[in-house]
Parts: structure tokens; C-alpha cells; sequence
């Protein structure tokens, strides 16, 4: 009885940890989404009744029924997410294109992970790099990626590369800065004695690194990686909307907006967001499973 018990609040203790507050958040706002697109559209519903092309009777009813609203109604906006995800099986559903997008997320975030962790050892191990790329992998980051996105695509289409990979070449160039930097930062955050008593057993420098840094590093690295997941998201969908693209969220944000679809508009952009929610997530558990070991008693 007290071990179930014990496993009983041990599960709700990483319920409230983990997913209780983010339910919370998310029943707020469900309860103050209308009130808010209610007052937002209210401007528009007025007109609406002073001319009276109006099919509502009130200010609230027509507030919850403009065919373009700026902010749509809860009922608008399930109705439009019910349109655009079926059929299951069709290519044109924001299900699939959100898989698309995700998939150039994951790619570029992998190309991301591995640029920054290569250019953080070498920050770390090698000062003339530090002070010569430094400024350049700074500077780079200014670039803006509406321009960097269909340069890059001629220039891989030249060496005939094409489809997602450009896509994720550019989500992994936004994402990897805050992973190098991270890294480096977590790798150079090994307390001196540490290092003098690995010094003293005559350490190999790969066993201080794999022992020693590598452990005080990953802290730093998780949280690099999920600013980096959101950042890559954005990269990828800028992506899409920038280079020639058939499929994935940024089309759709692109034709949505081109016929001021404005419900089609607001549930593409709250897929992507609980896109993006589920991506720091696993990064989370993923980071809950690895460093599990420094909660331990």
C-alpha cells in the first residue's frame, strides 16, 4: 500500500512538474480566447450591423461570425482546423505539411547540433580561432534569412540539390549560433580543480574532455538545443515561404495569406507553435533521461 502510494505521488509530482502547468496555461487560454476575439472584432461587427449586410443580430454574434476576422472565435477556428486536417490521407492537410516542416526542422537542428559542437571544441581548445572566427560566426548571423534562403537554394541547385535539404541548410544555419556558443560555454565552465586533480593522475586530454567536460557541458547544451529547436522551426518555415516549396507550413502560411484566409492563417500559426512546443518537449525528456543521474540521492 505505501509503495503504491509513493508511486502514486511520484507521478503526480512530474505531472506538476512537467505537463500540469503548460494544461494550465492552455485551459487560460481557451477561457479568454473569445472574450478577447470578441472585443478585437467588435469594431468590424458594428459596421456590419450600421449597414445592415449583416446575418447576425448583435454586436457579439457577429463578432464570432466575420468571414475574415482578425482574431476568430474559438467555433472558427475549430471548423477551420476540421477543414484543413481532412482528409487523413491527403497531401494538402496541415497534419502532413506540419510532418514536412518538422521533418526540415529535425534535419537542420541534427546539422546545427554537429557545426556547433565542432566550432565550440575549437572556440574552446584553440584562442587563435576564438579571435579569427569569432567575429565571422557573429557577423554571420546578420544575415537575413529571406535573402540567405533563395541564394542558397541556386547555389546547391547548381550541384543538383534540391527539395528539403536546402530547407534544412537554412534552418541549421539560424540554430547552430546559440549551440556553439552554449557549448563552448559549457565546456569551459569545468571547475580548475577538477582539471588539476585530472592533471594529477596524469589524464589523458580525451579523458579529461569525455570525463570532465563533456558532463559539465551538457546542462548548457540542453538548453541551447531547445532555443535552437525554436529558432530552427522558424528557419525551416522562412525557409519554405522564401525558396520554391510545395509542401510544408510555410506554403500554406503563403497561400492562406495570398487569399486573406485569416482562420486558415491563425491555425497554421497555432500548429506551428504546438509544433515547436512538442519539439522542446522531447528535448526536455530527452534531457530528463540523460541527466536523470544528477537528481540522485
Amino acid at each position: 500500500m505505501m509503495f503504491l502510494l509513493h508511486t502514486l505521488m511520484r507521478n503526480l509530482k512530474k505531472l506538476s512538474d512537467h505537463g500540469l502547468p503548460i494544461l494550465v496555461v492552455g485551459i487560460l487560454l481557451v477561457l479568454v480566447w473569445d472574450p478577447v476575439a470578441i472585443w478585437v472584432n467588435s469594431p468590424a461587427a458594428e459596421r456590419l450591423l450600421e449597414r445592415g449586410t449583416a446575418d447576425c443580430q448583435t454586436v457579439i454574434e457577429c463578432a464570432r461570425q466575420l468571414r475574415n476576422p482578425i482574431v476568430p472565435s474559438l467555433g472558427q477556428l475549430g471548423r477551420g482546423l476540421a477543414n484543413m486536417a481532412l482528409p487523413l490521407g491527403s497531401t494538402s492537410t496541415v497534419g502532413y505539411n506540419a510532418l514536412i516542416t518538422a521533418a526540415e526542422t529535425l534535419v537542420g537542428l541534427g546539422l546545427a547540433l554537429v557545426v556547433g559542437f565542432v566550432s565550440a571544441v575549437a572556440l574552446v581548445f584553440s584562442r587563435a580561432f576564438e579571435r579569427m572566427m569569432l567575429p565571422w560566426i557573429v557577423a554571420s548571423q546578420n544575415v537575413p534569412i529571406v535573402a540567405l534562403a533563395p541564394v542558397l537554394a541556386v547555389l546547391l541547385g547548381q550541384y543538383g540539390v534540391q527539395g528539403w535539404l536546402p530547407k534544412a541548410i537554412v534552418a541549421a544555419y539560424i540554430a547552430f549560433f546559440p549551440l556553439s556558443v552554449g557549448i563552448a560555454k559549457g565546456l569551459s565552465s569545468v571547475p580548475p580543480l577538477q582539471l588539476d586533480l585530472m592533471r594529477t593522475y596524469h589524464a589523458h586530454p580525451l579523458q579529461v574532455f569525455y570525463l570532465l567536460r563533456i558532463p559539465a557541458a551538457l546542462p548548457m547544451l540542453f538548453t541551447s538545443l531547445k532555443i535552437s529547436a525554436a529558432m530552427a522551426l522558424v528557419g525551416a518555415i522562412v525557409a519554405e515561404i522564401s525558396i520554391v516549396s510545395f509542401s510544408g507550413l510555410g506554403p500554406m502560411l503563403l497561400s492562406r495569406s495570398y487569399y486573406s484566409d485569416m482562420v486558415g492563417l491563425w491555425v497554421i500559426m497555432l500548429v506551428a507553435a504546438a509544433l515547436g512546443i512538442l519539439l522542446v518537449q522531447g528535448i526536455g525528456l530527452l534531457e530528463k533521461g540523460l541527466m536523470g543521474w544528477q537528481n540522485r540521492p
